[in-house]
């Protein structure tokens, strides 16, 4: 990983005029700018279809993208809409957040007017496009359209026959909800065709995408209802254990995520063929991805199905040095960070030894005591990414809210705070500075915003990811003073370097 910096920004706190980020004008200006910031890296949280809860870690698929990023415009200007059947729909009230229960409303049916005049069309486009996603997308669109079917509900509500799969009733569903099914390959074709532009535009102007992969998927996702076998489930279909951590830095009582745990024995006999499938589909769309909570990969905490608290759980052994030898060997060309966070494990750190993989730094764990921690960039390996926070993280001046006197004066102190420098740019140029090959900062510490800007708390629900950006944010002069920071430090793309 060659030295450089990034800047951490979901597509879903994008502006627009429709509720919630899209890929469309906003995200090539966000390019743009990062491009004109000397910045290398744009990097998302998730972009799969999100599910109760509107949090990107719990998608429907881990496959599909979000159809809430599909852009309108993009869609008036093929065609497949017009301007006031856009607007007629109550998008949300503040366009400073995303109103999720509207977008929902609204969303679908937008959507369906599109597929019903693009479905004939694009024709040939749309079946090239099932052959080469065969592998998840009828059974996504399937899943889909029997969940609407049910009003919604968990697979896990289903007539039993369609919860267990029986042939007769899966094909019963496929002839009597094809237009649901449809839909959802439409609105999936709808993604990928705005996401490849997205990228290739993104890669002309020297950026490149950084994903984010939840270790876990969903219990209420087509990926466990379409392939049982790969999870650990009882007979009814329930899951034995469900997947957490232990109490942290976070939370008191630990963090009770309620996704099903892999069947990890059924996994290594067949060569990780779900996980190489799985990671096909990431490679396909990021140059870059974050495996989120890689600690499971060495054990994983084993949950009672039926505990109130993740405090109940207990540590199992995970597969180890021979499945990220696996997928590594898969995917050589597909940039990989270990969120090796948390509570120091033993086992945590031989696997990230093997592995050779990158881990993380937060800037925000390193100064609630003055004794030396790994957190401190003195203390930082060259393989490694430095953020200044993350999603999970109050924004920088949230922290400094909350913090004890004596751990902002240890920050000024330890970085070299210049006279009159306010907090943001302090922390930001110390992890500028920094050994770290990457170093990433979410927008809102650039933009030196407040807790009214957090992304999302841990052990919260209702309230999370629903920041949005605003039109007038990204300004030119914050875009010289990014660049002049990323220049000094040696993070400027190396083409400009060696001009």
């Amino acid at each position: 990983m060659k030295r450089s910096c990034g800047v951490l920004l979901p597509v879903s706190a994008l502006p627009g005029p429709y509720g919630i980020g899209t890929l469309g004008s906003a995200a090539y200006e966000f390019v743009d700018f990062l491009a004109d910031a000397g910045q290398t890296w744009w990097q998302m949280l998730p972009v799969g279809p999100t599910s109760y809860g509107d949090s990107p870690y719990q998608s429907f698929s881990t496959y599909a993208g979000n159809p809430y990023f599909v852009d309108l415009e993009l869609l008036i200007r093929d065609g497949l809409l017009t301007e006031a059947e856009c607007q007629a729909p109550f998008w949300g009230a503040d366009a400073s957040e995303v109103d999720y229960a509207a977008v929902y409303a609204a969303r679908f049916e937008v959507l369906r007017l599109a597929k019903e005049r693009g479905w004939d069309r694009d024709q040939a486009q749309v079946a090239a496009f099932r052959r080469e996603n065969q592998s998840w997308l009828e059974e996504y669109a399937l899943y889909m359209a029997i969940k609407r079917e049910n009003g919604m509900h968990s697979w896990l509500e289903w007539p039993e026959s369609l919860r267990r799969r029986e042939p007769e009733a899966l094909e019963a569903a496929r002839a009597r909800l094809r237009a649901d099914r449809e839909l959802f390959i439409y609105i999936q074709y709808l993604f990928e065709k705005q996401w490849e532009a997205l990228r290739a535009y993104a890669h002309e102007k020297g950026v490149l995408l950084f994903g984010d992969l939840p270790i876990y998927v969903a219990l209420d996702s087509a990926d466990v209802w379409a392939e049982p076998e790969q999870f650990q489930l009882t007979e009814e279909g329930l899951p034995s254990g469900v997947a957490g951590v232990p109490p942290d830095y976070f939370s008191e009582t630990g963090q009770l995520w309620g996704n099903p745990l892999y069947d990890w024995a059924k996994m290594r006999r067949d060569g990780y063929n779900w996980w190489i499938r799985r990671l096909d589909g990431i490679a396909k769309r990021f140059d870059m991805v974050r495996i989120d909570h890689f600690r499971g990969f060495a054990e994983y905490w084993n949950v009672p199905y039926a505990a109130q608290t993740a405090a109940e759980g207990h540590w199992e052994k995970g597969p180890g040095e021979d499945f990220v030898k696996t997928i590594l060997g898969w995917f050589p060309n597909l940039g990989v960070v270990a969120e090796d966070l948390g509570v120091e494990s033993p086992a945590l750190t031989h696997l990230m030894e093997t592995s050779g993989l990158p881990g993380m730094r937060v800037l925000q764990f390193a100064f609630d005591e003055r004794k030396e921690n790994p957190y401190q960039p003195h203390c930082y390996p060259e393989n490694c990414v430095c953020y200044t926070g993350t999603h999970d993280n109050d924004t920088l001046l949230g922290w400094a809210a909350g913090a004890q006197g004596s751990a902002l004066a240890f920050v000024r102190e330890y970085l070299g705070a210049a006279p009159g420098e306010g907090l943001c740019w302090t922390m930001l140029r110390g992890g500028m500075r920094s050994v770290a090959a990457l170093f990433v900062a979410p927008m809102q510490d650039y933009l030196e915003l407040g807790a009214e800007a957090r992304m999302n708390t841990p052990g919260t629900l209702g309230g999370n990811w629903s920041w949005r950006l605003s039109e007038s944010a990204l300004t030119p002069a914050l875009a010289r003073r990014m660049r002049f920071l990323a220049g000094t430090y040696g993070r400027l793309p190396k083409t400009e370097e060696d001009l």
